[in-house]
């Protein structure tokens, strides 16, 4: 079997057990086709993270998830930093555990989750262990870390030593080249998609189930707007909520959690729209397509993105899309019946092209028929081609 030793920064758990989740998929994919196996490194920084009942949660250091043995060291997270910018204490606690699995089991190639943190301690992993490697670009890793001087430089190395490169989109690509990274080794590769659990559902009684299991009144007559990401500033949910005023009636589910929580609830209420808007947190995966299904539109007004999953399900589930021109997105939506493209970011702008797809709504099959290109059998497929194009070159 070819052995593909990941590294990954963000990966699920229970202490967070969304973040990364399209990666532990994508993962799960890739074994279970025939002759992969996968290991996963997903360094665990100390810094304490509260559970719910106010207790330290800290995932197992090694776990098997869906075929996938995962391996979580412990590395000293500075107080006051950001856990995935020190690149030399996660090398550190990742290399021991590196050369334990590749001497209970060679591994054949080592791939980053993304550029930064995860490709510069790949890159140190693969030098020491002698391997191929290959790096994939995410978003984040390029728009945000990109534009830090000490990071930059880290990718730039990295990425040269790389045999392979991916992106997420095409568009993630153009940022690439800008930043002086080698796209002449990178290929979009897009994500998978779960098309059992992400499709259209019918709306009859739907709502009036949810709104019971959610307990937040969901009216027939309301239009039902979701927003699906972690509550951070540059996913533009603070924008959504602005927005609300000038779509009447309208509800808006937050899906997801984060640490602008308590500054988009203090916006509901000074906007007089807490009443109409759900922090409904970290969804379980089953529940999240219910909600899609449900909704009248999906909203993302984010600053930057690769490709978000959050596009390709919502699409799926037959549920168009009002987000920003950003990262691929307009490879996402390319007509009215996927949604709209916001000409600017601002409430004003979501609220008219929110209320442009309310009026004139497509049909839910047409929706998703433009998701039918992804399925995470053909990203696995696309994957393992890419990993056996390394490994013969």
């Amino acid at each position: 079997m070819k052995h593909v030793l990941v590294i990954s920064t963000s990966y699920p758990s229970a202490a967070d057990p969304l973040s990364g989740a399209v990666i532990a998929r994508s993962m799960a994919a890739l074994v279970r086709r025939e002759g992969w196996r996968v290991t996963v490194i997903s360094p665990f920084g100390t810094a304490p993270v509260m559970d719910a009942n106010g207790s330290q949660a800290e995932p197992p250091e090694v776990s098997l998830e869906d075929g996938v043995e995962v391996h979580r060291p412990r590395f000293t997270q500075v107080p006051g930093t950001s856990a995935d910018s020190d690149t030399k204490a996660i090398t550190e606690a990742a290399l021991p555990v590196a050369r334990r699995i590749d001497s209970a089991h060679p591994v054949d190639l080592i791939e980053a989750q993304s550029f930064f943190p995860d490709g510069p301690v790949a890159a140190r992993l693969a030098k020491a262990l002698s391997k191929p490697l290959s790096m994939k670009a995410r978003g984040r890793d390029i728009t945000y870390w990109g534009g830090k001087d000490f990071a930059l430089a880290e990718m730039q190395r990295a990425a040269e030593q790389a045999e392979g490169l991916l992106s997420v989109s095409k568009a993630l690509l153009q940022d690439m080249d800008e930043l002086g990274l080698p796209v002449d080794k990178a290929s979009a590769h897009y994500t998978g998609l779960d098309r059992d659990r992400f499709r259209p559902l019918d709306h009859t009684q739907l709502r009036s189930q949810l709104s019971q299991v959610l307990k937040f009144p969901l009216p027939d007559n309301a239009p039902l707007l979701v927003s699906v990401g972690s509550l951070i500033e540059h996913k533009g949910q603070h924008l959504a909520i602005a927005a609300l005023p000038e779509i009447p009636r309208a509800r808006l589910i937050l899906a997801g959690k984060g640490e602008d929580e308590a500054k988009l609830r203090r916006l509901a209420e000074d906007l007089g729209v807490a009443e109409r808007v759900l922090f409904a947190g970290s969804l379980d995966h089953d529940v999240l397509p219910l909600i899609l299904s449900a909704a009248d539109v999906m909203v993302l007004p984010t600053a930057s993105e690769g490709l978000a999953n959050a596009w390709v399900e919502a699409l799926a589930c037959g549920t168009p899309i009002v987000t920003s021109d950003v990262g691929g997105a307009r490879e996402i939506i390319t007509s009215d019946k996927a949604g709209r493209l916001l000409p600017e970011p601002t409430p004003q702008a979501i609220a008219a092209s929110v209320n442009a797809v309310l009026n004139y709504p497509p049909n839910p099959m047409d929706v998703a028929a433009q998701a039918e290109r992804f399925s995470w059998d053909a990203h696995a497929a696309e994957l393992a081609a890419h990993y056996d194009g390394l490994l013969s070159g």
